[in-house]
């Protein structure tokens, strides 16, 4: 009686709460496994097991143990598959795996595969799914043959190819969880790795709705409204962050400076990638000048494209919220781009999703900060990174307490799921039974 109650339970709720539950169970399942003594190469702490475990699923990056010398081989590889399930979505491989039993997928199911992928129409989900497994498999067996050309010579055959595995699953997920304790710093004059890595996150940051229209419209004309803003926008703000970070950091010793001048440019353009939130660095974070860092944490914000591995409030967001404060100043209801008309149903929901970004981002900087010590400055950036699910950190989260770690284990949880996911259950949409005459107020 018990079970068959809590699965009817399970079934009145909403889609966006029964896909949080499943993010928590895998977090859950992820801490326990990482708690065994086998997945241990040194004794953690339970809080670290449940930090790392959270920070993979919500493919963030984030650690407070260097992930190499603490875990084993067998941690590693909990760690790997932990990134792919969050990055590739729970509902993806639960879709794959009943189509390849034989089982048909039902309406409730294909509705949570929807909110999974971000897409508001549940015809052609199925083709997505299939669409995103066989983009990841292909794209991560191209990237781990490239970067063992560097990483076996370096390693050897075993570890070289596991290291390139793990890398490029890491990479094509927008995890940036690295096995060398700083990052890619070592690689940063090796273009071959940053660049193949810097590929596969972009690859993976585009979203798989654009690149599945790319290989079918094959035609900038035929392209959707959304693959169109997509590929704008991420070359817009892959081409100004490349710029303006190697203008910023070109002289300083400690970034760019010590560089050969091809080098500096791809170490340039792959910090500009990675704050996409890849989450990789090749020069030391820390290091980076103020005007550099603020930037940094502006696309971090923005994030990637939806249905994609990536995070933030989204390129598509960012774009609209843009426009609509261009229609604002020129007095219009409606705005045009690329031949397509957006209305006001567009922009109340990317300013919903834009405020309630920023509420989480202010509100857990104000919490974390009741106890934080060091310099708001590298708390701000670690929170926005938290939420953005990059993963860069100029070295807070390693002083964070152990309250501290459990909030921003709550941003990366919600920067993965969704402010509107989560919202979805807590202001339903509902008939107002009162109707009231309009108000006048005075706004600026």
């Amino acid at each position: 009686m018990g079970r068959a109650a809590s699965r009817r339970s399970m079934r009145r709720l909403p889609p966006p709460a029964l896909l949080a539950l499943m993010y928590l169970t895998v977090i859950a399942m992820g801490t326990v496994l990482l708690s065994l003594p086998v997945a241990q190469e040194v004794p953690v702490s339970l809080l670290t097991a449940f930090f790392t475990s959270t920070s993979a699923v919500t493919v963030t990056g984030l650690v407070t143990v260097d992930p190499a010398s603490t875990f084993t081989l067998f941690g590693e590889i909990v760690i790997a598959v932990l990134i792919q399930i969050g990055g590739l979505g729970l509902m993806t491989f639960a879709a794959f795996l009943l189509l390849t039993l034989g089982i048909s997928i039902g309406m409730p199911q294909r509705v949570i595969l929807s909110e999974e992928l971000g897409s508001a129409s549940l015809e052609g989900l199925m083709r997505l799914a299939k669409l995103i497994l066989t983009v990841a498999l292909v794209a991560e067996a191209a990237g781990t043959a490239i970067l063992a050309t560097e990483f076996v010579p370096d390693h050897g055959w075993a570890h070289g190819l596991w290291l390139s595995l793990f890398h490029t699953i890491s990479a094509f997920n927008n995890a940036g969880f690295a096995l060398f304790p700083d990052s890619l710093m070592g690689y940063n004059t090796h273009p071959v790795v940053s660049l193949s890595i810097a590929a596969m996150f972009i690859l993976g940051g585009l979203g798989f709705v654009v690149l599945g229209d790319i290989a079918q419209a094959r035609s900038w004309l035929r392209l959707s409204l959304h693959s169109k803003l997509m590929l704008v926008g991420t070359a817009f703000l892959l081409i100004l962050g490349f710029v303006l970070i190697a203008l910023l950091e070109w002289s300083n010793p400690l970034t760019l400076g010590g560089l050969s001048p091809a080098d500096r440019l791809v170490a340039a353009f792959f910090q500009s990638a990675t704050t996409r939130t890849a989450g990789f660095n090749s020069i030391d974070i820390g290091a980076m000048g103020n005007a550099s860092t603020v930037l940094m944490m502006v696309l971090m914000f923005i994030g990637g494209g939806s249905t994609s591995t990536a995070g933030g409030i989204k390129v598509t967001t960012a774009i609209v919220l843009l426009l609509a404060t261009r229609a604002f100043f020129r007095q219009r209801q409606e705005f045009a781009i690329f031949g397509r008309s957006l209305g006001l149903v567009e922009v109340m929901k990317v300013m919903a999703l834009t405020t309630v970004s920023l509420g989480v981002v202010a509100l857990s900087i104000f919490l974390i900060a009741i106890h934080w010590q060091g310099s708001m400055f590298d708390l701000t950036f670690e929170v926005v990174s938290a939420f953005g699910t990059v993963g860069l950190s100029r070295g807070a989260t390693y002083d964070l307490t152990a309250p501290g770690q459990i909030l921003i284990c709550f941003v990366m949880f919600v920067g993965r799921v969704g402010p509107l996911t989560l919202g979805f259950f807590l202001a339903m949409a509902a008939q107002p039974r009162v109707a009231y005459p309009k108000g006048q107020i005075y706004l600026g």
